[in-house]
C-alpha cells in the first residue's frame, strides 16, 4: 500500500462548511435502503459498493454512524489528492458528499458523539460536526494512525513505525497513561478495532503463516481480563493481497475492511460478521 500523507491543517474548519453535494443526476443509481442499498454479502468477503464507494481507485477505511444512516471513508483521486466522502442517507436515498481532505483515519465512538481521526477528533453538534481538536496529554507524544474506542470510553490504537497496540482507560473522566496490551502479536500490527463492550480487539498483522501481505486477526478478551490467543479470520476473509483497516458495522452484522487490489487500487470489502461468534470461545 502506498505511503498516504495526513493533512496537516493549521486553521481548524468546520466540515460543515465544507459538506458540499456533487451528486449528479444520472452518475449513480438511487441508492435506497440500508448499507447504501446494497444486497449483504455471505461468509465470504465481497467488493463494498461497486462503482459507488469501491472503484479503481484507492477507498479507504470504513465508518458508519451509530443509526447506520451516514458511512464515511476516504478516497484518492486520478492525482492521489485524498478526500473524505460521506453517504448520508435524506429522504430515503443516499446522497454523497464530499465533507474536505482526509484529516485522518475516520472512527465514529459508539455513542455517535466523537469521530476520531488518530490524535485529532471532531465532536457532534447540533448542527454536525465541530471544529478540528488533538488529543493533548498523555497523547501527544505517539504519532497515532487509528484510534478506535468502546462504549466505557477505553482507547485502543497503534502508533506509525512501532509494533505495540496501546490503551488508554478512561476513569473518573480523567484519561490514564497508555500501556501496551498484552496479546499475541506478531512482526507488524496496526489498525485495531475494539468491540464496544471490549470483548474482543480486530487488527491486521504479517505473519509468515499469514495468507498474504497483510491478514486480520481476532482475540477475544477473557473473564480474567486477559487476551487470547490471536485468531486468522481464514481464507474466505483473508487473501494473498493485504487485507487491513478491518471495523465491524454498528449493527454488529458485517465486517468491512480494505483490500489491497495493485498498487493502484485498494477496495472495501465487507464480509458477514457471524464469524465472531463462531471463533468466540464457549
Amino acid at each position: 500500500m502506498k505511503t498516504t500523507q495526513i493533512f496537516i491543517i493549521t486553521v481548524a474548519i468546520s466540515l460543515n462548511s465544507l459538506f458540499a453535494q456533487d451528486n449528479k443526476e444520472g452518475e449513480f443509481p438511487t441508492l435506497e435502503g440500508p448499507y447504501l442499498g446494497q444486497k449483504p454479502p455471505g461468509s465470504t468477503a465481497e467488493v463494498f459498493a461497486p462503482g459507488i464507494v469501491s472503484t479503481e481507485l484507492y477507498e479507504l477505511f470504513s465508518a458508519f454512524t451509530p443509526d447506520m444512516k451516514e458511512f464515511y471513508f476516504v478516497r484518492y483521486d486520478e492525482d492521489d489528492k485524498p478526500s473524505m466522502i460521506v453517504y448520508q442517507y435524506q429522504n430515503n436515498q443516499w446522497i454523497k458528499s464530499i465533507t474536505g481532505p482526509r484529516v485522518g483515519e475516520p472512527f465514529i465512538s459508539p455513542d455517535g458523539k466523537i469521530m476520531h481521526l488518530g490524535r485529532r477528533y471532531m465532536e457532534r453538534t447540533d448542527t454536525g460536526w465541530s471544529t478540528i481538536k488533538t488529543l493533548d496529554a498523555p497523547f501527544k507524544d505517539f504519532s497515532i494512525m487509528r484510534l478506535t474506542a468502546s462504549f466505557r470510553g477505553t482507547y485502543f490504537f497503534d502508533t506509525a513505525g512501532e509494533e505495540p497496540i496501546r490503551y488508554s482507560l478512561l476513569t473518573d473522566d480523567k484519561r490514564g497513561e497508555p500501556k501496551t496490551l498484552n496479546i499475541d502479536l506478531g512482526k507488524h500490527n496496526a489498525h485495531p478495532f475494539i468491540a464496544p463492550d471490549e470483548s474482543y480487539l480486530i487488527w491486521d498483522d504479517q505473519r509468515e503463516e499469514g495468507y498474504g501481505k497483510a491478514d486480520i486477526y481476532i482475540s477475544f478478551k477473557k473473564e480474567d481480563g486477559t487476551w487470547g490467543p490471536s485468531i486468522n479470520l481464514g481464507d474466505k476473509i483473508n487473501s494473498e493481497r493485504g487485507d487491513s483497516y478491518a471495523t465491524i458495522t454498528p449493527d454488529g452484522k458485517y465486517m468491512l475492511f480494505n483490500r489491497s487490489i495493485d498498487e493502484n487500487n485498494v477496495d472495501i470489502y465487507w464480509v458477514d460478521a457471524s464469524f465472531i461468534e463462531t471463533l468466540r470461545p464457549q
